[in-house]
């Protein structure tokens, strides 16, 4: 339940840490025996053996980086997640948090003196709280007090306050808590909806009395106020340079579920401030973090699409004047790849973003005065989450064979800080990974990346997965992919294709699908597997595909697409595509996607996207359909209607439902479980055998 005090773990490794040799290091690392190691394929086991690197972040004097590590006990079936910081010269790395509960969102001082968290530890209240240690030394104490959802906190230029994102607490959780331990339960009130989009996967269903505000919290006396006195939900408040101001994001659209947009508002940082609006984009919105110019003057933020393209919208790069006196300028409208996590370079003439392209995500800086764009790394590369302070520039970084660390940026170059995963990697031996290409049925070029199975011999037709992504705004990227490894590690080549519809390749590459899904998209996965087969790869009778959310979707238009398909995996997709409507969190995009079900030509639509349903006849394919209990996102009942179509005529089929799991599936065993099952299905129909033992310690839950 203690946190060790950061000059106690200082004190304990300083004599080890100063003037060590290598060879020492890599020793209490556990690192020594790499070389006498023979490589071993992955296992099961392995998915409680990674360590997530996470949310890196700079130290005001630019020597350290703060990051969070998460793992997981397998035994008690739980993730955790804990402080670490890391040296800018990789000499030294400390964890910092060792409660049984897990710390996120370490965020430094700006003075240097404080090192703060995010914890639901026990404390003098219950619930998400900022927890704060000193750099010199002992123990962390909790430093908020509140009562409703903390969701992210920003510390104030002078170090003397933090920018909390708070939303309402639950009178009913209130109550629940304060009843006696021996009383019967009250009741739960009946839930009362009136919000035109009333449910999101995660949060739960969406209530008009409840929303999320912005508070200043006082460092030296404890209280906190309001930042302004608005209705309207509020978020991303960001301080400008010398802290007299806020910019924030908030919707005063009179209906913000039917008008999605929000804009980009500035405050002066006083409690009651009354907020001017510096955006009015009319059809599109402000979205994300924004950051300040060194100045004080400009406001970098990102822009949506259109709500029309909700589903498929690429993010752009534009600035504003704080003050408002001027109208925004976007400033990558013809740079046709999506942008994200816009900052400030010191000099104030350029931006730094991430951008999301062709299997890379790399970091870029525009030019604010000519909108010209430089690359910072050359792709492929996958990168995230740039933290930079004090001459420090910092990222997180993977590699097809190497899972996420943080990595320093200098020179241009990546240099490798943390080393968390180093010494389970050299266990193993990994599968390779290539990009290819080639072209679909009406000549579009679709880009992809193959895995092949450990040890593969050149010239071996072996089982084929094609594993679809979710989204579909989304992409396969040059990063560690333990599911291409779990199955390369069990004797099955890996095809993830980004097909029409994905992001890092332009605007009119994933506006396609538009209202027209599992044409497109199935046409480039056919075209995959085809190319798969023609290079003398895929055996063509023991073709398996499978994937989650939009990749469930587009498995069970594929098994009434394809029939050489011999196992599928189809998890949280839909059926009857009207029957969603109203019952999951995407109600603004069907009406402007698809438009009403009422509508005799959005109902001719509805009717064609749900065709693996309505034509579930075709379908011959053996298929296992998974979901979570409580997803909001996907709702389990498209998995269900599914399975109930293919039960009703025959076809090999099982339905798995995870208990209480939303739409990513958290829980160890579950996810373990999962694997457990894919491998199973697979085996028996591409295999045709028995599946084989994968791990020697077999503990999932099944129901």
């Amino acid at each position: 339940m203690r946190t060790m005090p950061w000059g106690s773990a200082k004190a304990i490794l300083k004599p080890f840490l100063i003037g060590c040799s290598l060879a020492a290091i890599l020793s209490v690392y556990g690192l020594a025996a790499w070389a006498q190691q023979t490589p071993r394929t992955m296992n099961l086991d392995d998915l409680a053996r990674i360590r997530e690197v996470r949310d890196p972040q700079c130290s005001p004097d630019g020597k350290w980086v703060a990051y969070v590590t998460g793992t997981t006990d397998a035994k008690e079936d739980k993730h955790y997640a804990h402080v670490w910081m890391v040296s800018y010269d990789g000499a030294h790395d400390l964890q910092l948090s060792y409660s049984q509960d897990s710390e996120s969102a370490p965020r430094w001082s700006p003075d240097g003196k404080y090192l703060t968290f995010l914890s639901s530890r026990p404390g003098k209240s219950k619930g998400n709280q900022v927890w704060i240690m000193d750099r010199m030394g002992g123990e962390a104490t909790q430093l908020t007090d509140l009562k409703g959802r903390l969701q992210s906190y920003e510390w104030s230029p002078d170090s003397k306050r933090l920018a909390l994102v708070v939303g309402d607490p639950d009178p009913e959780a209130e109550v629940a808590e304060s009843a006696p331990k021996s009383a019967t339960a009250p009741a739960p009130k009946p839930i009362v909806i009136d919000r035109y989009k009333y449910k999101q996967d995660g949060t739960g269903y969406l209530l008009s009395d409840r929303h999320t505000y912005i508070y200043l919290f006082d460092i030296a006396t404890k209280k906190s106020e309001r930042l302004t006195k608005g209705k309207q939900d509020e978020g991303s408040p960001v301080w400008s340079p010398d802290g007299s101001r806020i910019a924030f994001t908030s919707n005063h659209a009179g209906d913000p579920d039917r008008e999605p947009s929000p804009q980009l508002f500035v405050a002066d940082a006083n409690p009651g401030a009354t907020e001017k609006q510096v955006t009015d984009f009319k059809t599109r919105g402000a979205q994300g973090r924004p950051d300040w110019s060194p100045d004080g003057q400009t406001l970098a933020f990102l822009v949506t699409d259109e709500k029309k393209w909700s589903a498929y919208n690429m993010d752009r790069l534009a600035i504003v004047s704080a003050d408002g006196s001027a109208a925004p300028t976007v400033i990558t409208d013809k740079f046709d790849r999506a942008v994200s996590s816009p900052y400030f370079l010191p000099d104030g003439k350029g931006i730094v973003v991430q951008v999301t392209d062709d299997r890379s995500e790399y970091p870029m800086v525009v030019n604010v005065a000519d909108h010209s764009t430089q690359k910072m790394l050359q792709p492929p590369v996958a990168i995230s989450s740039i933290t930079h302070r004090g001459g420090c520039v910092a990222m997180l970084s993977s590699q097809d064979d190497k899972p996420t660390e943080v990595y320093a940026f200098e020179n241009g170059q990546l240099r490798q800080l943390t080393h968390q995963n180093d010494a389970w990697i050299a266990e193993l031996q990994l599968a390779k990974t290539a990009d290819v290409s080639f072209k679909s049925a009406d000549g579009a070029e679709v880009h992809a990346i193959l895995t092949t199975p450990v040890g593969y011999v050149q010239g071996t037709r072996v089982p084929l997965l094609l594993r679809i992504h979710g989204g579909p705004d989304s992409q396969e990227t040059h990063s560690f992919n333990m599911e291409r490894q779990i199955f390369a590690a069990n004797g099955y080549a890996v095809l993830n294709v980004n097909y029409r519809g994905s992001s890092g390749r332009g605007q009119a590459f994933q506006r396609v699908i538009a209202a027209d899904w599992g044409h497109y998209e199935v046409e480039d996965l056919k075209a995959g597997i085809d190319f798969a087969i023609k290079m003398g790869l895929a055996d063509p009778d023991r073709l398996g595909v499978g994937g989650w959310s939009y990749g469930g979707i587009l498995t069970d238009y594929m098994i009434a697409s394809d029939p050489r398909l011999k196992a599928a995996t189809s998890g949280a997709g839909t059926a009857f595509t009207v029957s969603f409507y109203g019952t999951d969190q995407y109600i603004t995009q069907y009406d402007n996607e698809f438009g009403p079900p009422w509508n005799p030509k959005a109902w001719d639509m509805y009717v064609k996207v749900s065709y693996p349903f309505l034509h579930a006849d075709r379908i011959k394919t053996p298929t296992l359909f998974l979901g979570g209990e409580r997803d909001f996102n996907v709702p389990v009942q498209g998995g269900q209607q599914m399975y109930e179509a293919l039960k009703s005529l025959g076809i090999d089929t099982e339905l798995i439902i995870y208990p209480n799991e939303t739409h990513g599936i958290q829980r160890p065993s579950y996810q373990r479980d999962r694997y457990e099952r894919y491998l199973a299905w697979y085996d028996k129909y591409l295999k045709k055998s028995a599946p084989a033992a994968t791990t020697t310690d077999k503990t999932a839950a099944t129901h």
